[in-house]
């Protein structure tokens, strides 16, 4: 196999996709779409790293309240997790007229979303400004909620992981599932939410 250079980038190292959960001031919940998450461990247990970038409303409301849920976006989740990715909360009064099912969490005071797969609860435990406007969170895993069948030993693992569902951002502004299906470039799979409201 030839490699030649090519320009920095992340293309075909995929990320799974995650809505971040937040409470705002009057209690509402709000979402907004993340995929720069990773895992650490510390003597306190498991965590993750997230990495925001420039100014979002949803990493106002993690810095302002310290906890925030993140919930793997499955392909059910697509078009709302997509609208939330290409809709800009600071411009967009409305932006969360179209809503999951929420359920608050069982740890934190944080919103979680019941269709998602998987939803982590996490307390922010230290915050890494970069200089340019992004920030990485080190958070700590306080609760974790997954669907039941798949709890399921019994099924393979692969096959779990495929019932989860869990899209991915792979590169070139497209999505794809975890069995390599194209699901769509950006700003695509929220048509369906306009569609289903006319």
């Amino acid at each position: 196999m030839a490699k030649v250079k090519t320009e920095i980038g992340n293309d075909f190292c995929p990320q799974a996709l995650f809505l971040y959960g937040t409470k705002q001031e009057d209690g509402q919940p709000h979402f907004g779409l993340f995929c720069w998450f990773s895992y650490y461990h510390s003597a306190e247990g498991l965590g993750v790293m997230t990495c925001i970038g420039e100014g979002k409303q949803t990493k106002d409301l993690i810095s302002k309240n310290g906890v925030f849920s993140a919930n793997l976006v499955s392909e059910q989740l697509l078009p709302l997790a997509d609208y939330y990715g290409c809709t800009y909360g600071r411009t967009t009064p409305d932006k969360m007229k179209y809503l999951p099912a929420v359920e608050w969490g069982e740890v934190l005071d944080v919103p979680t979303i019941a269709e998602s797969p998987v939803s982590f609860e996490l307390e922010v435990k230290k915050t890494i400004p970069m200089g340019d406007g992004s920030d990485i969170f080190l958070c700590l895993i306080r609760n974790v909620t997954k669907d039941e069948k798949l709890l399921d030993t019994g099924v393979p693992f692969t096959e779990r992981l495929i019932q989860a569902a869990p899209v991915l951002a792979p590169g070139e502004s497209t999505y794809s599932s975890i069995d390599g299906r194209y699901l769509g470039k950006w700003g695509e799979p929220m048509q369906s939410l306009a569609d289903a409201g006319k």
